[in-house]
């Protein structure tokens, strides 16, 4: 067995979480990996939220999607993802990911911020199905990145216990500050 880099498990994850016909979140569309990820795991009948403030992100973000034709299953919006409510309503969603930090090919200076984040992980815990599950893959070796990894830590280990089950995965050995992954999954009543 090999371990897992947290971008690969976040995807073993997701494939245990997510089930053909599920509505799931993509909090930041960067290129659109995650995205077309979510939209072969939901399938035509499913549906992925997918969120992105840069336009560059958007346009490569729908390129990917019809390149690979699961466009149909997909509503790429180009707003913040701290407005996910108003897209999703009281729909039930079975996962989001949200890699936070910058987009790579982009403008380095425009970030993922704390609150924004927050608002969003909080809206969607709301609409979270049992057993479904929220990823953030932290980013945070840039100006900023620490703020928010911080905030977002404490967030998900204030989450109560008997309502969530929270996961931190990190490798501790690696320099340069290795991303760290939160999963906070929504408990059923029985477990």
């Amino acid at each position: 067995m090999k371990l897992q880099s947290a971008l690969n498990f976040s995807h073993t994850l997701l494939k245990k979480a997510v089930n053909p016909g599920d509505n799931v979140i993509d909090g930041t569309a960067g290129l659109g990996h995650d995205t077309l990820f979510l939209a072969q795991l939901v399938g035509q009948k499913g549906k992925v939220f997918s969120f992105d403030i840069q336009q560059s992100a958007i346009d490569a973000t729908n390129h990917r999607i019809n390149e690979n034709e699961v466009q149909h299953q997909c509503e790429v919006i180009h707003d913040g993802h701290e407005n996910v409510k108003r897209y999703i309503n009281d729909q039930p969603i079975s996962a989001a990911i949200f890699n936070l930090g910058y987009l790579p090919t982009g403008n380095k200076t425009i970030i993922t911020k704390p609150a924004t984040t927050l608002k969003a992980v909080s809206a969607i815990l709301n609409n979270l199905t049992p057993n479904g599950i929220i990823i953030l893959v932290l980013y945070y070796g840039h100006p900023g990145g620490k703020e928010e990894k911080n905030q977002v830590l404490d967030f998900a280990g204030n989450l109560d216990q008997h309502q969530y089950n929270v996961l931190k995965y990190q490798f501790i050995n690696q320099i340069n500050d290795p991303p760290i992954l939160i999963a906070i999954q929504k408990r059923t009543k029985s477990s």
